[in-house]
């Protein structure tokens, strides 16, 4: 019994594990590398020296950023940024003060390249505008909201975002094309969806034919919880693939992998071990790895 309890406990730590390493804030000179690059490919002008500045906010590359009811600056000597950073700030920090009930911080956005820190990348996008820094909060409910709210949006492939160190802040950097349509989506035709008894946001997201990051992301969400007769925004990227919600999600199939057990892969999946083993004319809970499953997500009860 005690075997089986750390058996359990074991196949769940490395689920918690596997989760919590899908998206990291440590970042890479692979991340800021990438962020150069697509600067590059987008045609970002990357600013020498402050006196640039002027002239390309008369053809639109730059916008000033100004401090409102959401949104405050710290330290900001250049408040400029290209119009993907600036949309982003004006989203965040709206979502950041109804979650949060304080001002989102900015502590840098364009940075020319003769202002640049001497710790700073020789590839950094601060001097394309490409880039902000925010404060990390004080407060450990709206530091993890934050944070979980950046990853999300980073595992759809819309920004990178890296905790650094030296000073303490988060480095964001904005991919311009990938944004620009997300935020195109949410806003030209969202549809709605009313949380009902037994959903989940995996569920939700599996049926309505979106990400959970997307899903999470439009809603300001950063963890799973939702409560019955919530109202949630639904991307019109899902227009065309979305079902009726009361429609089972169609079977997929699973390939074991090595450590894989029925009570994980059934966690995983928002379904039950027996609905498993029902589904699959399986008598005991062995598995082999390369077997293959049918499973319907969100098939408990």
């Amino acid at each position: 019994m005690i075997l089986q309890r750390f058996a359990i406990l074991a196949v769940f730590f490395a689920a918690s594990v596997s989760v919590a390493q899908a998206q990291t804030l440590r970042g890479s000179r692979d991340s800021v590398q990438r962020q150069y690059s697509i600067a590059v490919q987008d045609g970002f002008s990357f600013v020498a020296r402050s006196s640039e500045i002027p002239n390309l906010v008369e053809n639109g590359q730059l916008l000033r950023v100004v401090e409102n009811r959401n949104l405050t600056l710290h330290g900001v000597s250049n408040p400029y940024a290209s119009p993907a950073v600036k949309l982003l700030l004006d989203r965040l920090s709206a979502q950041y003060r109804r979650a949060c009930g304080e001002k989102l911080t900015v502590t840098s956005l364009l940075r020319p390249q003769n202002r640049q820190p001497a710790n700073a990348s020789s590839n950094s996008v601060h001097p394309a505008g490409m880039a902000v820094d925010l404060r990390i909060p004080n407060r450990g409910r709206c530091r993890s909201w934050l944070e979980q709210t950046l990853l999300s949006l980073e595992g759809s492939g819309l920004l990178d975002v890296t905790r650094e160190r030296n000073p303490p802040h988060y480095h964001v950097a904005v991919f311009t094309t990938p944004y620009k349509n997300y935020v195109a989506t949410l806003t030209n035709s969202n549809q709605e969806y009313r949380v009902r008894r037994g959903d989940s946001l995996w569920k939700i997201a599996q049926t309505m034919g979106i990400s959970l990051p997307q899903l999470r992301a439009a809603n300001g969400i950063s963890g799973d919880h939702i409560d019955v007769g919530q109202r949630l925004q639904i991307p019109a990227i899902a227009s065309n693939t979305a079902v009726n919600a009361a429609t089972t999600v169609d079977k997929i199939e699973y390939k074991v992998r090595r450590g894989d057990s029925l009570w994980g892969i059934a966690r995983r999946y928002n379904t039950s071990v027996a609905q498993i083993m029902r589904q699959n004319g399986l008598n005991s809970d062995l598995l082999e790895v390369n077997q293959v499953l049918q499973i319907t997500p969100g098939g408990s009860s």
